[in-house]
């Protein structure tokens, strides 16, 4: 399953965002939880990898989750990416 946001935070996605994502990807041990932008994949259960990204606001963030509880661990995514203001749906 997959999911698009558009970066919307002031600062785009720095240390304390990035952790709260990976905090969110390392809770669903049988799943796992990718970040996607600008042609490069990393997984969600690394905060280096994540802030390698270097998404900024305005730039375009796919998460990705495969496995057992993909569709708890991408809402569970989506609501860190929403709810702490990070970033939109891409609709």
């Amino acid at each position: 399953m997959e999911k698009t946001f558009k970066i919307v935070d002031e600062d785009g996605i720095h240390a304390r965002p990035a952790t709260a994502l990976v905090n969110t990807a390392n809770k669903f041990k049988s799943t796992e939880s990718f970040a996607e932008a600008n042609g490069k994949r990393v997984t969600l259960k690394s905060i280096l990898g994540v802030l390698s990204l270097g998404l900024e606001k305005g730039s375009t963030l796919t998460l990705i989750t495969q496995g057992e509880e993909e569709a708890a661990a991408l809402q569970a995514l989506e609501d860190v990416m929403v709810g702490e203001g990070l970033g939109e749906v891409n609709a």
